[in-house]
């Protein structure tokens, strides 16, 4: 991952050398042919980009890729991911309707849903699921719906999942003082509430930590800051 500042790319260009020579020095090789390059740009007037190139190969320049399970485009938007998930999320109900005609009770189909196909619409939700748009939500919350049906048993929104997910790993964050976004986690003077992130477009404030810090304000109660117990005390 590069950041090219002013249209500068000569920092970018220079740590992909780096890199090639790093493997070469150790005797590893870097595969040109499964490499990709993903460009996301939203300038208004946009340059033209060469694509970089590892050893004289020029690297493929792609619309998205898949990284740890997560479809990225290049701008940014979810569609591609979260059809793909209820696709796959799709398959596995088969083996809920099959399980529920062989008299499998709703406790162990409620089980088999989370072990199987919540894990698949869920996966790194609080990376993505905040910028979806409400016809992804609706595609991901019907297959959810569908296993209601099926199991006869009561299974979380998608969307309380979401939030769910939000503040335990934000409260890990908060928890883990080696954590480098620790600091975005910051308190008020009074000690009652978590200092907002500014946001300058709609996808930053959709984004985790923005999110995180308004369901935190209503999910938990933070604690005393130094500086709160100070004033109290006048130590």
């Amino acid at each position: 991952m590069g950041l090219i500042t002013d249209g500068d790319e000569t920092a970018y260009r220079s740590e992909v050398d780096c890199l090639a020579q790093y493997s070469q020095d150790n005797n590893l090789i870097l595969n040109t042919d499964k490499t990709k390059e993903l460009v996301v740009d939203f300038r208004r007037k946009r340059q033209i980009q060469h694509p970089i190139s590892i050893n004289g190969s020029a690297v493929e320049r792609v619309h998205s890729i898949k990284f740890l399970g997560v479809h990225i485009t290049r701008d940014l938007t979810w569609e591609e991911h979260t059809n793909q998930v209820v696709k796959k999320a799709q398959r596995r109900l088969f083996h809920l309707r099959r399980l529920k005609k062989f008299g499998v009770g709703p406790m162990i189909l409620g089980a088999l849903f989370r072990g199987t196909l919540e894990s698949i619409l869920t996966g790194c939700i609080t990376a993505w699921y905040g910028n979806c748009t409400a016809q992804s939500r609706k595609l991901l919350q019907r297959v959810v719906q569908t296993a209601e049906r099926i199991s006869g048993c009561e299974l979380p929104s998608i969307q309380d999942t979401h939030k769910a997910r939000c503040v335990r790993k934000a409260l890990r964050i908060i928890g883990d003082p080696s954590h480098p976004n620790q600091k975005l986690f910051e308190l008020l003077p009074s000690g009652r509430r978590y200092q907002s992130l500014r946001a300058k477009t709609q996808r930053m404030t959709n984004s985790f930590f923005p999110q995180a810090v308004r369901l935190l304000e209503k999910h938990t109660t933070p604690q005393p800051s130094t500086r709160t117990l100070q004033q109290q005390t006048g130590f």
